[in-house]
């Protein structure tokens, strides 16, 4: 805005109406001048404002825009990052998995050969145990068979002639080894040394050392022996003896108390340890 040059008013010496409204003209027009210049200036003022408010208006457009093309970015930055962390995770699991699978397969394969490997070993046992076991159920059959003979040639006589003594007089020692067979030709029970005459069979259990089990065991062959000869109309009496090389003690009295003679080794020959008061059980 212009300024107007400052002028000394006029003096009273010498003024007149003309001069005076002369001087209220010009105030006049100074004045408008300066609202003119005021008005000016306000609309100049106005214009750099509006200008200014445009430009910052502008920038934060501008500075908006770049914000959003920078979150826009950072945004698929971002997401690049999510989509590629993702592809490297999936692909760790898969590899993890992949391994995992593998070894699952390694391990079965594995437990499969140990298992065919114990399955190979447990036949090879089995088949060596049943071996091992036939040989000593033969090698047992033979000891018995033997220790049947042995019963029938050493034992028996000796057995027979302390019965004898005893007034039985038997006239028959049937083989060792006596079998008694059921309906399906199965052995039911076996008696070592039978002896037989018109009235009695004793039946004879030979041990080299008798236990108290091997008297009940032999009570039930009694039993069978007694069921047999039933079926055979057969009434003779049926008594029983243990005859054996070692006594312990307390399997004499077990014998004595399930009526059974107790028959022992007595040097080179057998005796009958018999007390005045026993009485043999009949059968």
């Amino acid at each position: 805005m212009a300024v107007t040059a400052y002028k000394e008013p006029p003096t009273g010496e010498g003024l007149t109406f003309e001069k005076v409204w002369a001087m209220f003209q010009e105030v006049a027009e100074r004045q408008k001048e300066t609202e003119r210049l005021f008005k000016e200036d306000a609309e100049q003022r106005q214009k750099e404002a509006e200008q200014r408010q445009k430009e910052h208006e502008q920038k934060l457009k501008e500075n908006a825009e770049r914000w959003q093309k920078e979150a826009e970015q950072r945004q698929k930055e971002h997401e690049q990052k999510l989509k590629e962390n993702n592809e490297r995770w999936q692909k760790e699991r898969d590899q993890r998995q992949e391994e995992h699978e593998q070894k699952l397969k390694e391990n079965d394969e594995r437990w499969q050969k140990d298992h065919e490997q114990r399955q190979k070993e447990h036949e090879q046992w089995y088949k060596e145990t049943n071996r091992i076991v036939k040989r000593n159920s033969k090698q047992m059959g033979d000891l018995h068979r033997r220790f049947g003979q042995l019963a029938e040639h050493l034992v028996a006589p000796g057995i027979v002639k302390r019965f004898n003594e005893l007034g039985y007089h038997f006239s028959e020692v049937a083989p060792g080894g006596h079998r008694i067979y059921d309906e399906q030709g199965k052995i039911k029970a076996e008696v070592d040394i039978l002896l037989i005459n018109g009235e009695c069979i004793v039946g004879v259990e030979v041990k080299a050392r008798p236990a108290v089990k091997d008297v009940e065991h032999h009570i039930r062959r009694l039993e069978i022996l007694r069921e047999h000869r039933n079926k055979i109309q057969d009434r003779r009496k049926i008594q029983g003896a243990v005859a054996g090389a070692i006594y312990d003690d307390g399997v004499k009295e077990a014998v004595r108390e399930a009526g059974l003679f107790v028959i022992e080794q007595s040097g080179d020959t057998m005796k009958i340890d018999m007390p005045d008061d026993f009485v043999p059980r009949e059968w």
